[in-house]
């Protein structure tokens, strides 16, 4: 009897704590339900994007540097100044250069001045004295052409009989000649009759020699000495001509390419050398550093300025290659920054890199933003959250991420059925950061999504949101 008084005191007290359980469990559960937060199902646009960091930049900055040694005697803007391309910002003192530098200037004039000779079309007097030129070498080349044909072959039976005829007279008046000054060859050569017979002589021999000659020529009796010699100044002769002729089609012409790009590069050296004693922008922009004070020494290589374009500003991210077939030129993208709270800014892809890089076996591309709207507040080296629109959709049904849940692998949401959360399957489409679409699941517009699940209701804890 006393076991079973004790079995029946046992069983009453597990009753009792099993009720009492069962009532902590209960006001326990309904106290997790009264706190639950819910949103309903809607159905709304969706802008799908890939996001990403980087950092501001402009769109040209260059460093510049000075090019050789010397005092700083000006420097003309202030950090924040906006200059233009091939404005002079800074200049050495002159007696404080190199002497190849100061000499530059020197080289250059004479450079420039040979150039714009060089550029000169040629004048009257020039081509007149070039055509002269050509008249005067194909005279010559004639003469001795028929100089060498006589001397090639036979003449003319007629000439051949004027040429001896011309032989005898000279003959005839050689022998009067050399009688006539007989007679006072043993003269003093002071002699003033010695002197004038002497002239005599010395002419009619020439006479006769140049008679003989063509005698001897018309009868082909050349020797091959005379005939070389006499082709040798022909073929000097066709070569000056040639010179003449393509002398003048200069002058006509003009300078050649190659004479006009050695001067130009002559003058481009000078130029470059010049350009040393001071330091210029080498594109419109806004000077961001100064450096350079007036008093400095500097030696080549020491900065002066740091010059940026800030006509554009622009964003390089990184995207993965999983993400990076998405990414098209044009995108709208959505840029916010740490530095700047409350402001969102807009922007475009500009670039999007054909080439990957790999780090550590992680392939990223380099994906080029361009901010459209910025402000003062936004600075190059800021960084920017930057998220790029790849799909728009209108009118879809969404669910919010935070509501996501994955059980056995699926995943899914819960919504308030008779005030109970309830799991339903569901198939997501596209997603921003907060909205994912809805493709596939028993919801509809209105339904009242929990966002916070009490644990028991979720298998083995609330897993984090898996993103597509």
């Amino acid at each position: 009897m006393k076991k079973v008084i004790i079995i029946l005191i046992v069983l009453g007290l597990i009753a009792a704590g099993w009720f009492a359980f069962s009532r902590f469990r209960a006001r326990q559960r309904a106290a997790a339900i009264s706190d639950l937060q819910t949103v309903p199902v809607e159905r709304g646009d969706l802008v799908a994007g890939v996001g990403a960091t980087g950092t501001v930049r402009a769109n040209q900055t260059a460093i510049l540097n000075w090019q050789t040694s010397g005092s700083v005697s000006q420097v003309y803007p202030e950090a924040g100044a906006q200059v233009s391309n091939a404005e002079i910002l800074a200049e050495l003192e002159e007696t404080s250069l190199p002497q190849n530098v100061i000499m530059a200037g020197a080289e250059l004039a004479n450079a420039q001045t040979a150039l714009k000779d060089l550029m000169k079309p040629a004048s009257q007097l020039s081509l007149r004295q070039a055509e002269q030129a050509i008249t005067k070498a194909e005279q010559t080349v004639r003469d001795l052409e028929r100089y060498v044909t006589n001397l090639s072959s036979p003449g003319g039976q007629t000439d051949i009989d004027s040429a001896r005829a011309t032989v005898v007279l000279a003959e005839n008046k050689l022998e009067q000649a050399r009688q006539n000054f007989e007679p006072y060859a043993n003269k003093p050569e002071d002699n003033l009759i010695r002197a004038t017979l002497q002239n005599a002589l010395a002419r009619a021999q020439k006479e006769y020699d140049a008679a003989a000659q063509r005698l001897n020529n018309l009868l082909g009796t050349a020797n091959a000495l005379d005939l070389a010699a006499a082709k040798a100044d022909l073929a000097l002769a066709q070569a000056q001509l040639e010179d003449a002729q393509e002398q003048h089609e200069k002058l006509l012409q003009g300078p050649e390419a190659d004479d006009i790009q050695a001067a130009e590069a002559r003058v481009a050296a000078a130029q470059a050398t010049v350009n040393q004693k001071h330091i210029t922008a080498p594109f419109a922009g806004t000077i961001t550093e100064v450096q350079a004070k007036p008093g400095d020494q500097v030696v080549p290589g020491i900065g002066a300025f740091r010059l940026d374009d800030l006509s554009r500003l622009l964003v390089d991210v990184e995207v993965s290659e999983v993400d990076i077939n998405q990414i098209d030129v044009g995108q709208d993208v959505l840029l916010t920054f740490d530095a700047i709270l409350g402001k969102e800014y807009q922007g475009k892809v500009k670039q999007v890199a054909l080439v990957g890089n790999a780090v550590q076996g992680v392939v990223d591309f380099i994906v080029t933003v361009e901010l459209t709207d910025p402000d003062k507040d936004v600075k190059p080296g800021m960084t920017a959250a930057v998220n790029i629109a790849t799909k728009q959709l209108q009118d879809v049904l969404l669910v919010p991420n935070r509501a996501v849940r994955i059980k056995d692998g699926q995943r899914v949401v819960y919504i308030l059925r008779d005030g109970v959360p309830t799991a339903v399957d569901v198939t997501l489409g596209a997603s921003s950061e907060s909205y994912s679409e809805i493709l596939d699941g028993d919801l509809k517009v209105g339904d009242q999504i929990v966002l916070n699940p009490p644990l028991e209701f979720e298998q083995g804890g609330p897993p984090p949101f898996v993103g597509r």
